[in-house]
């Protein structure tokens, strides 16, 4: 009797001991995942800001049973989702604070079979370069009882949350930059441009630097006119005064257009052009324009295919319908592609 006394007095010390183990254990956690992602902030930002975009990167998804629930307004304070699963714990999310393009803050919440388990989540999108930094972190504080379930456990909320993370984010820049590299190529046939007059600056080139250096003629030619005071009255344009696509070379015009005719004063490197009226074989490429040398060929094949014959004495042009500074997914930049037939 005396010896069941003593184990029972021993299992209690034992029992308060641990209880005083778990309880004095810190019950703080935190876990973090960061990734350069080759996208801009914005477009990132709405990604994961929109909450019923989840279904497509969050890697709880892939979990057996998982189903995904966005109620209400996706995106904007507010908005949350929730989700039941088999094999994790039904949770739900909500945006308590979306500033735009820099940073998002959520509750997160979590039933389990011992209770319930809070925590804190940021979002945050730091651009670096042509690229962003996106960070997702978690932290929290544990009750008691999820203590006392990851004491006798390998794993704690940490190792529970970060693959979970690592994994997310690759797919999120897999979603994005799958998107962004989306394009497409119509040949629209011939048509008539009415021309007009331009103010422009030329230089030489690779074909390949094209895009670049046009972006920047086009910066200085727009200043040029505000400086001026020289109406824009159209999309910016590059005109291919010589095109050696054998040799990868060109000859190159930015221009904007402007209503009328501008005299410019002699020596300055921006001038004012005349595109005359002409019959053209009309393109539109949606997408980035990388892919306009795809675009050319189409075109080119579309005119021999139609028995057409290029103006020799013409000058191919394309016209930027969105401007890339404006619109951060490339996947939505249109560009016109014009080739002049007899």
């Amino acid at each position: 009797m005396k010896i069941l006394k003593y184990l029972l007095f021993l299992l209690l010390i034992i029992f308060i001991a641990g209880s005083i183990y778990v309880a004095t254990k810190d019950g703080e956690f935190s876990t973090e995942s960061s990734r350069v992602i080759n996208a801009p902030a914005p477009m990132l930002f709405r990604e994961v800001a929109d909450l019923s975009n989840w279904k497509t990167w969050n890697a709880w998804r892939e979990k057996k049973g998982m189903n995904i629930d966005v109620t209400g307004e996706p995106s904007g304070e507010n908005a949350y989702l929730s989700w039941q699963a088999d094999e994790i714990r039904d949770g739900r999310i909500e945006n308590t604070s979306v500033i735009p393009f820099s940073k998002i803050e959520q509750d997160l919440v979590m039933q389990t079979i011992i209770g319930e388990a809070k925590g804190k989540v940021v979002w945050s999108f730091e651009p670096e370069g042509d690229q962003t930094r996106v960070t997702w972190r978690l932290e929290g504080e544990q009750n008691f009882k999820d203590k006392l379930a990851y004491t006798i456990q390998d794993d704690d909320l940490s190792d529970v949350f970060h693959p979970l993370f690592e994994q997310s984010l690759e797919n999120l820049e897999q979603n994005v930059v799958r998107r962004m590299e989306e394009y497409t190529i119509n040949v629209d046939g011939v048509t008539q441009h009415g021309g007009g007059y331009y103010m422009f600056t030329t230089t030489a080139s690779r074909m390949g630097e094209v895009s670049s250096k046009a972006a920047n003629m086009i910066e200085q030619v727009k200043i040029y006119m505000d400086q001026n005071n020289i109406s824009i009255s159209g999309k910016p344009l590059i005109i291919y005064n010589q095109r050696d696509d054998s040799n990868g070379t060109t000859i190159f015009s930015t221009g904007v257009p402007t209503p009328s005719q501008v005299i410019t004063p002699a020596g300055s490197e921006i001038l004012n052009g005349y595109l005359e009226p002409q019959k053209v074989v009309k393109t539109t490429l949606r997408g980035h324009h990388k892919n306009v040398s795809e675009a050319w060929e189409n075109t080119y094949r579309y005119i021999e295919s139609n028995n057409l014959i290029v103006d020799a004495q013409g000058q191919p042009f394309e016209i930027f319908i969105t401007d890339p500074t404006q619109v951060e997914n490339p996947a939505l930049w249109v560009t016109e592609i014009y080739i002049p037939v007899e």
